[in-house]
């Protein structure tokens, strides 16, 4: 495989990555923007006697933090697979 499709493999894998990256980093920041700009109208819903907005700030969204690294980890793997495949099969 020449160098040039190297190249252009690995700058597939980075925009793959860059993108996966944004789209987890937009949903961290609109729902902790949501939840914390919404509280008071959260407040009038509760789980377990609990307001909502009180649960999500002491459970749900660090539950959902863990969610979205665990999203990254689980595709980054697979796009770091795909594009140890592409070189290997180009071999």
């Amino acid at each position: 495989m020449s160098a040039e499709k190297i190249l252009q493999k690995r700058a597939l894998h980075w925009r793959r990555t860059r993108r996966l990256t944004a789209v987890l980093i937009a949903t961290w920041l609109l729902t902790t923007f949501i939840f914390i700009f919404f509280a008071r109208e959260f407040s009038a819903l509760t789980i377990l006697g609990w307001p909502v907005s009180f649960y999500m700030a002491g459970q749900g969204l660090t539950v959902l933090y863990l969610l979205i690294i665990a999203v990254y980890m689980r595709r980054m793997g697979k796009i770091d697979r795909l594009l140890e495949n592409e070189i290997d099969d180009a071999k």
